[in-house]
């Protein structure tokens, strides 16, 4: 163990005599090496105030010259927050000590994390009311910085169930129909939370129930989670609440409470809340029961309130349609799969396409027909979400991304496990899984890069356009194991030349070809599908046009990372299509020399055979640092820097 890790472990540990005798007498210099980021990413400092070690915390600022205000990394709950202030740690653990002794020594009271979370926020999301009164009533903490997802301190408390806090954040001056980035508001949270005491808090402070960007309402907030509570209370009339009372004007008499919910709405609510109790609550009973009171609300007075005009049906659903009368739901009772299609129905039609939850419960119920060895019915569900999916979520979503994932992993769970399978009861689905159905996710998955390409307008995060590309080139590898008909090898190298045309690049520059020579390629969900390297994709893509002398953004190429991971197949193959074994990267180094040296001395791979009187031109050349450039041919020029 090094130094600096002995001094971040005894601030850790509260050890203040150990840390005296580890800093003591240092140098300025020392002392800010010692007291500075370990490789974790936290301090001494930050770890100390997130353990409320108050004593070391003062001798690390008094002794020590710790900055009060540098951020690192700092876990809480299984999370990693990075660039936390020392402040914001003691705020969220709730060491009140800490956080007045931090703030006397100069601590910012707002100073936020990498995601704009201030301390405040921190100790509204754990319930710390004594930190949140003294940031606010002692320093004047701002009860408005959101988040970078615009949440606010009101609405975290709210969310959180912290009602105490929620009501002296409202006390302060809080605004309480504050709306985030998507639109919600902190009504929003108290319905999806299930905090029915908040709730009738913010109505008495005047909180409207607005629509987020999903055109979700409180209410319908409240269906999709289950919380029947608070559907009962926003759609019946009812005396005001004691929240409400004491939140009304001075003087305001304490009449009925008006239905904030229209009768419209009311259905609504009632019709997806029974929907929620057929897929989260697994309660098939309680969703008849409110499927029948919303039946009823519409016939109220003797006057029907219409659906909207049906869509058309849909083959994914068994082309079946939603119940209309009350026999027809009365049916639904003996037929448990109808009952769940039921669910999907009533969600697509209220929640609409674009939101998250359609296409999730829709791929939820697939994978559920998977676990029953109906792959058949679950492969139609399962393309009907990702194709919702692809028509209303920004390109490459995290959902569909997930599904393409869930595809590959489907496949390749079929097709190796066809074998047993056929002489069982899955036997009959799995044989319908075959080529056309990968071909069809591969096609979609690829115009899904193609879209991300063309709407990218700068470099953003390379991590889901990575995963996409690592999915896609899984599924390329399970094609490989079958046979494919004239057609769909055409078809099959289509999307591929397609793919190599958008010239996506994943983490680290790697382009679809480095990928296929990359063993962490392999790790790409929770389950096993292929493994990488893979000398089937490999060619494939050599085949269909791929460079195999493209750079990563260390100069690396697909030879590079071939050598790196210990591939003297994939190298042979890559030097057949005229990669250049002498080529070096951004260190100088080529590929021979990033091989293992006991493969490199089985004479595995011959990197003499592979280089021209040209090659070792070329690198003395550029060895040599003379002026060549405006002096050789542009292709020389090219062929000199390759080198």
């Amino acid at each position: 163990m090094d130094l600096r890790t002995a001094v971040y472990n005894a601030a850790r540990d509260g050890k203040l005599p150990l840390l005296q005798k580890l800093l003591g007498g240092r140098s300025r210099e020392e002392l800010d090496e010692l007291t500075g980021e370990v490789a974790g990413g936290g301090t001494p400092l930050l770890i100390a105030a997130r353990h409320g070690h108050l004593a070391v915390v003062e001798y690390l600022v008094d002794r020590c010259g710790a900055s009060v205000e540098a951020g690192g990394a700092v876990h809480f709950d299984g999370e990693t927050i990075e660039g936390a202030p020392p402040l914001w740690a003691a705020a969220a653990a709730g060491h009140l000590p800490v956080v007045r002794s931090l703030l006397r020594r100069g601590a910012s009271v707002n100073r936020t994390t990498r995601t704009n979370s201030t301390p405040l926020r921190a100790a509204c999301f754990d319930g710390h009311l004594d930190v949140v009164r003294y940031l606010v009533g002692e320093h004047q903490a701002d009860l408005e910085v959101a988040n970078r997802h615009g949440h606010t301190c009101l609405m975290i408390s709210c969310y959180k169930g912290h009602g105490d806090i929620a009501r002296y954040l409202l006390e302060r001056g809080a605004q309480v129909n504050r709306r985030s980035a998507k639109g919600n508001t902190a009504l929003h949270d108290c319905a999806e939370s299930g905090s029915l005491e908040i709730l009738q808090l913010l109505l008495g402070r005047h909180a409207r129930m607005e629509r987020d960007g999903y055109g979700m309402t409180p209410l319908l907030a409240a269906s999709v989670t289950g919380h029947t509570n608070i559907v009962e209370y926003l759609i019946e009339p009812q005396p005001r609440a004691p929240q409400e009372e004491e939140a009304a004007a001075p003087g305001e008499p304490p009449a009925e409470r008006c239905c904030p919910a229209s009768l419209e709405a009311a259905v609504e609510a009632l019709e997806l809340l029974g929907a929620t109790y057929v897929d989260k609550k697994r309660d098939l009973l309680g969703a008849l029961r409110h499927w029948r009171r919303a039946l009823e609300l519409r016939q109220r007075g003797g006057a029907l309130l219409p659906r909207p005009e049906p869509a058309p049906r849909v083959p994914a659903y068994g082309y079946s349609r939603e119940a209309s009368s009350p026999e027809e739901l009365d049916a639904l009772i003996r037929d448990p799969d109808a009952m769940r299609t039921q669910a999907l129905l009533v969600r697509e039609r209220i929640l609409g396409p674009a939101h998250p939850d359609t296409s999730y419960y829709i791929r939820y119920r697939g994978a559920v027909y998977a676990d029953a060895g109906d792959f058949a019915r679950c492969l139609r569900l399962w393309k009907y979400a990702l194709d919702m999916q692809l028509r209303h979520l920004e390109p490459l979503s995290p959902m569909t991304a997930s599904s393409l994932l869930s595809f590959a992993e489907l496949f390749a769970y079929v097709l190796q496990d066809r074998g047993a399978a056929a002489a069982g009861p899955r036997g009959g689905a799995g044989a319908r899984i075959g080529v056309a159905d990968l071909l069809g996710v591969l096609a979609k998955g690829v115009r899904e890069v193609e879209r991300a390409q063309q709407l990218a307008r700068e470099p953003g995060d390379a991590a889901p356009l990575g995963k996409a590309l690592a999915v896609l080139l899984h599924l390329l590898d399970l094609l490989e194991q079958l046979a494919c008909a004239p057609g769909q090898e055409h078809a099959k190298r289509q999307a591929v030349y397609r793919l190599l045309r958008a010239a996506p690049r994943g983490r680290h520059g790697f382009t679809p070809l480095h990928m296929a020579v990359d063993r962490d390629t392999t790790h790409v969900g929770r389950y096993p599908v292929g493994r990488f390297p893979s000398l089937p994709v490999l060619r494939l893509l050599l085949a269909c046009g791929a460079d195999p002398d493209s750079r990563d953004f260390d100069n690396n190429t697909p030879l590079h990372v071939a050598a790196r991971n210990g591939c003297p197949a994939a190298m042979r193959v890559l030097v057949e299509a005229g990669a250049h074994m002498d080529a070096t990267n951004a260190f100088g180094k080529a590929a021979c020399e990033l091989l293992d040296a006991r493969l490199l001395a089985t004479g595995a791979v011959q990197p003499f055979q592979h280089v021209t009187l040209q090659c070792l031109a070329a690198r003395a050349l550029g060895r040599a640092k003379l002026p060549y450039k405006g002096r050789l041919p542009e292709d020389l020029e090219a062929f000199v820097e390759l080198h």
